[in-house]
């Protein structure tokens, strides 16, 4: 509740220069480097990272720490050791911001929570909004150019509905009496969980719910950000950075293709959030 404020549609808007920015700076860098590229470790990964950088203030000398730490992180390297970097650097972030506050979330907030508590809700926000959005802007890369369809506006609601990178709705509920629920019987004591793959494809919500239609209309009633109070903080900054994301990459590759076979890119293989290791991409140099 304390962060809802700061979530705003109309503060995210605020932020798009920004993320614009971050965006072509990176597409400028793989047009220079030139084909092939990985699409995750030279635009997927960072962009998301140096957006929560933007809103946290960390100033631009510790970016290529903070992105680092954060890979480590999403590709499972050394999580543990990269997860206690981050909150060393965070817990001096809050010092330094109490004593010297600049116009960014931490400074924000420090008059409403303590140095501790504040650290915390950074790396929440950090773990929480990196990797999804990461894993995100790479798949439905992978799925727009698998299915041989450009990017138009309206697309992403779609590719959060069809992708559903977060396996599981979260928190999981426990009966606390014998419940029937569609014809299943739930026993008292059992554990449920969302599965938000199967919810996102309901053909009774969706028409052809396994086929991939950009310009869906009924698109948005997906549940990949939750629902009710369960609903994802961050989904309007989600739903900037992957707009953003996908046209300035399809308006600045065009010819964009896989380098690869689609069979060949490899996928996250026993995780909680789907996605690809890697996405070979080329384009007409």
């Amino acid at each position: 509740r304390l962060l809802t404020g700061r979530f705003t549609v109309r503060r995210m808007r605020e932020l798009e220069p920004r993320i614009e920015r971050i965006a072509a700076d990176h597409l400028d860098a793989m047009a220079a480097a030139g084909p092939p590229a990985d699409l995750v470790s030279a635009y997927a990964l960072p962009i998301p990272s140096l957006v929560i950088c933007e809103l946290l203030g960390v100033p631009y000398d510790d970016r290529g720490f903070f992105q680092e730490r954060t890979a480590r992180i999403v590709r499972g390297h050394d999580t543990a050791g990269a997860i206690a970097d981050l909150s060393a650097y965070l817990g001096e972030l809050v010092r330094r911001r109490r004593a010297e506050p600049a116009g960014d979330l931490i400074s924000d907030l420090t008059g409403d929570l303590t140095d501790e508590e504040l650290a915390n809700v950074a790396m929440i926000l950090l773990v929480a909004g990196h990797e999804t959005t990461a894993n995100m802007l790479a798949l439905g890369t992978f799925a727009l150019l698998e299915h041989g369809s450009a990017y138009e506006e309206g697309a992403v609601e779609e590719l959060l509905r069809w992708l559903s990178v977060l396996q599981l709705g979260a928190p999981s509920r426990v009966a606390l009496e014998d419940v029937e629920v569609a014809g299943t019987l739930v026993r008292k004591g059992e554990t449920v969980a969302l599965t938000l793959p199967v919810i996102n494809r309901d053909p009774d919500e969706f028409d052809d719910p396994d086929a991939l239609l950009p310009g869906r209309p009924e698109a948005r009633r997906h549940l990949a950000f939750g629902h009710g109070v369960h609903q994802c903080l961050g989904q309007q900054l989600a739903r900037v950075e992957l707009r953003i994301g996908y046209r300035a990459l399809f308006d600045r590759l065009p010819g964009l293709r896989l380098a690869v076979p689609a069979a060949e890119v490899p996928l996250k293989q026993g995780a909680a959030v789907y996605g690809v290791e890697s996405l070979p991409v080329t384009w007409p140099s």
